[in-house]
């Protein structure tokens, strides 16, 4: 069975445990009702005999509080003066009392009912021992049924989870394997194009490129790939963090995208703009500076073929900075902004969906920040990304939803 059909099952284990309940509630329910008719039977038969002048009309009377007493189910063993069984009616047993073997298995019955003070002694003539009828022994199932369907779902709902977790976890591994093959492929089929240039003959080689260029270009490559590889280092265990200026990372986040907008995106508008008065984050500037452009690209793909403009700003308190990345453009799709950060949920055709996703680890997990994403008002979408100042802790409410 696939993960998918979980959720599903386990409505249908609850709707079941919950129907089971009903009737079994249904049928105590009619027990009470039964025994209510039974008790009002004889309380009349009573008020009838009490009313009657006749001995015989009296008797009659007490024969039938007795028969109706007896249809409450109730336990009742009748002893002489000298202890022997001489009458039992709804024993929760079989017995045969003209048998050996049935007095004794009602002799012990009669010793434990004597042992818990449930008799009724009438001096010289006799002693009624009396049980607890069938409905009471009902009753003491249905917390125990309650306890044990609780736990049942409580495991399988535990279970679907871990089931979950495992699923999300190996999903995520994968994307970060597909995300590390792009990011490093780039960069790994320039320096094999390099080396063909530099197999080249001198004389054809000189003739395509200046040798300086080349080693300048291959330097550039091998730069790109030590980053994506400290990145991916970094990523996958609990980073050392340091107090850091935001407007440092900002700066090297505009460096790395301002020469390289016209090639990602033609007519696009990228502006930076922080308070000069930002307090230091305790953050690792390396995976810092990773989750704000995932976040940059994600704005440069939406801006992709109509322009646009993306605005970073970052203002700050004594406890904590937040950061806005904002764009105008086509916004993203209601059905899919609660989900952006799962991993394998993207809006780009053909798209991963890790970036985010990573994002999200980057500011909550290892910097203990938080981050959300909301609709502009004139169209386009706002990151909103808080983190604490150093040596600080955010706030977090029981009831935040993101």
């Amino acid at each position: 069975m696939t993960r998918r059909y979980w959720p599903a099952v386990l409505a249908i284990l609850a709707l079941l445990l919950f129907g089971s309940y009903l009737a079994y509630t249904q049928f105590l329910v009619q027990q009470i009702r039964g025994q209510s008719v039974t008790m009002t039977n004889i309380y009349q038969l009573v008020q009838k005999g009490l009313a009657s002048f006749g001995e015989e009309a009296q008797l009659d009377a007490l024969l039938r509080v007795q028969e109706q007493l007896l249809e409450l189910g109730v336990p009742l063993v009748l002893t002489d003066a000298n202890g022997t069984i001489a009458n039992a009616v709804n024993l929760p047993f079989n017995a045969d009392l003209t048998t050996e073997d049935g007095q004794r298995r009602a002799g012990q019955y009669v010793s434990r009912l004597r042992a818990r003070g449930r008799f009724v002694t009438l001096p010289e003539i006799s002693t009624i021992y009396y049980g607890y009828p069938p409905i009471v022994g009902w009753l003491q199932w249905v917390p125990w049924l309650q306890i044990g369907g609780g736990i049942l779902l409580v495991a399988i709902a535990i279970a679907i989870i871990r089931s979950n977790v495992r699923a999300e976890r190996e999903r995520m591994w994968a994307s970060m394997a597909r995300e590390l093959a792009h990011q490093m492929g780039t960069p790994l089929s320039s320096l094999q194009g390099w080396i063909e240039v530099l197999q080249l003959p001198p004389e054809e080689r000189d003739g395509l490129v200046e040798t300086n260029h080349i080693g300048d270009a291959i330097g550039t490559d091998v730069e790109r790939l030590e980053r994506v590889s400290r990145r991916f280092e970094l990523i996958g265990k609990k980073p050392a963090l340091q107090a850091t200026r935001l407007g440092v990372v900002l700066h090297d986040l505009e460096s790395y995208f301002r020469p390289r907008l016209p090639r990602l995106g033609g007519g696009i508008d990228l502006r930076v703009r922080a308070e000069d008065d930002l307090p230091p984050i305790d953050a690792n500037a390396v995976l810092l500076v990773w989750a704000l452009e995932n976040i940059v690209k994600n704005a440069i793909d939406a801006l992709a073929g109509r322009g646009g403009r993306i605005m970073i700003s970052a203002l700050g308190t004594h406890a904590s900075v937040h950061i806005h990345v904002s764009d105008n453009g086509p916004g993203i799709d209601p059905l899919v902004r609660g989900r952006i950060f799962e991993a394998g949920v993207s809006t780009k055709t053909g798209g991963w969906g890790v970036g985010l996703s990573l994002t999200q680890r980057i500011i909550e997990d290892l910097h203990g920040g938080k981050i959300s994403v909301y609709p502009r008002r004139r169209g386009g979408t706002t990151f909103d990304i808080e983190l604490p100042a150093a040596g600080k802790k955010l706030r977090r409410s029981l009831f935040a939803w993101r």
